[in-house]
């Protein structure tokens, strides 16, 4: 899986690391079972601070898409827990409905682009 990292994004290094595994494992690049590069590794493949790397694996272990081991490192292990990752997505459409609905988009573009979306993970 290729990494990168844009320096000139307002978004955290740390979160575009984050995300892009998270993408990572919805296309099935990565699988169930799969280990990522060791912190060191990853943060010298990217070229970032290894605490960088290591906040990124500590929030993707935090949200049930990780496990840490001392044996085999970083490894994809998903934890199924439905209900709270629904809450948790509630929260954040929230804040992006309103901010579509600020700016006058449709309910039938949301669902377009929902649908359009979706589709790039089946």
């Amino acid at each position: 899986m290729l990494i990168t990292v844009d320096f000139n994004s307002e978004e955290a290094i740390y979160m575009q690391l984050r995300n892009q595994i998270i993408m990572g494992i919805a296309t099935s690049v990565i699988r169930e079972g799969d280990s990522l590069p060791s912190v060191r590794q990853l943060a010298d493949t990217v070229g970032v601070n290894m605490h960088t790397v290591n906040k990124a694996y500590t929030v993707l272990k935090q949200e049930g898409f990780i496990q840490l081991d001392r044996r085999h490192g970083a490894v994809i292990a998903l934890d199924a827990d439905k209900l709270q990752a629904l809450e948790e997505m509630r929260g954040q459409l929230q804040i992006v409905l309103a901010k579509a609905h600020c700016k006058e988009i449709t309910r039938e573009e949301v669902h377009e682009l929902v649908d359009e979306i979706f589709d790039n993970y089946e």
